[in-house]
């Protein structure tokens, strides 16, 4: 069981991460309508993040933590501004100039340019004639094209038990043109790129300062230091955007920024060291199945044939990811064993960090003497 649970623990987790997407996209819309400012609504996100994270932080990583240094410091600047500061302003300017529906369905495309960024950066195998990689592209591709199915092909309604005799509540754009549809796209995907670039360097950043805890109390503090000044700017003299009451506006700030911001990044970053941003990213076009279930029977929104053939689709491209991660993370435990059968073998000496590290990866505990070895001699002969 305990075997069972660790495998299974990155699936629970990124399902965790797209219910939670999933009531940050009907709060943030209804406090949006309401007036709230995007720049401001990214400010006080991050600043209750980080509230509720930092105390974690100082308490679990205090061990762990390493030295900061500037190009660690760098790297966090750059990660709060990727994506607390340029994607999600995008998005929502994006979805201004638009619909949430088409800012939704051009937001799955992050699978794909991660997948791509990360074969670049080569954080991520592909191999033409490897069917696992086959698998990888296909799977992505085909995740993308259930997300563009959910929401461009409608078809017959189907009636559920509370959809009966409603209506889609999403209302069309005032003013919407070629122009503002074309602004609002490039708006969107440049987000999505931004997104990209930080799912990668985040992943980067944690092979050298490996403390998830503080890495997003850092992200956080950072990107509100940095909203705020753009905020500033984008909203210079109005002074009204900044005030909140007990509304929609409110719980939409804390609940993304609890949720949605704060334990998003620690648990992607938990995610990530262990199998990589792409597998991350893989599961986001899922958040649009929960969404359309959520709406049919929450909002009585109609579901349409389209929406369950799209997630069909979705969750086949899904399998096909999992299952190419799944043969990659077996490979690279096949390649761990033949190294330390070939020291065996041939009597060679492997530093202590190493033979922790390895058994670490595969059965998640240190035991007893690799603790002797890690509180002993650097290396230790193997037997």
């Amino acid at each position: 069981m305990g075997k069972l649970y660790q495998r299974m623990k990155p699936f629970i987790g990124v399902l965790l991460l797209q219910f939670g997407f999933a009531g940050m996209d009907i709060l943030s819309k209804v406090a949006l309508n309401e007036g709230m400012s995007n720049y401001v609504f990214v400010v006080y996100r991050h600043a209750v993040a980080f509230i509720v994270i930092v105390p974690f932080a100082i308490i679990f990583d205090k061990k762990t933590r390493p030295k900061m240094t500037f190009s660690i410091f760098a790297k966090l600047m750059l990660l709060s501004l990727l994506e607390p500061v340029i994607d999600q302003n995008l998005y929502f300017l994006g979805m201004k100039y638009t619909t949430a529906t088409f800012a939704t369905a051009m937001s799955n495309i992050l699978p794909a340019i991660t997948f791509v960024m990360a074969w670049v950066l080569r954080m991520e195998k592909l191999k033409i004639n490897s069917i696992r990689s086959q698998s990888k592209v296909m799977g992505t591709v085909t995740t993308v094209a259930g997300a563009m199915i959910m929401t461009l092909v409608k078809g017959p309604v189907i009636e559920l038990f509370r959809a009966k005799g409603s209506s889609n509540h999403e209302l069309p754009v005032a003013g919407l043109t070629l122009q503002h549809s074309i602004k609002g796209s490039l708006m969107i995907t440049v987000g999505c790129f931004s997104w990209a670039a930080f799912m990668n360097l985040q992943a980067i950043t944690l092979k050298t300062y490996p403390a998830e805890l503080s890495l997003t109390a850092w992200i956080c503090l950072l990107g509100t230091v940095q909203g705020a000044i753009a905020a500033l700017i984008m909203e210079r003299g109005k002074a009204s955007v900044w005030s909140i009451n007990w509304d929609a506006k409110f719980l939409a700030a804390v609940y993304s920024g609890i949720v949605c911001s704060g334990f998003t990044y620690y648990i992607q970053g938990v995610i990530m060291k262990d199998r990589g941003p792409v597998f991350v990213t893989a599961f986001s076009p899922l958040s649009m199945v929960i969404v359309a279930v959520m709406s049919s029977f929450i909002l009585a929104e109609q579901m349409t044939l389209g929406r369950v053939l799209g997630a069909v689709v979705i969750v086949t491209g899904l399998y096909l990811v999992i299952w190419g991660k799944s043969k990659d993370y077996k490979s690279e435990s096949l390649i761990t064993d033949k190294q330390i059968t070939d020291s065996v073998n041939n009597g060679d000496l492997i530093p202590c960090d190493e033979i922790i590290t390895m058994n670490v990866s595969k059965e998640g505990a240190i035991t007893a003497e690799e603790q002797k070895c890690d509180k002993g001699n650097q290396t230790k002969p193997v037997t």
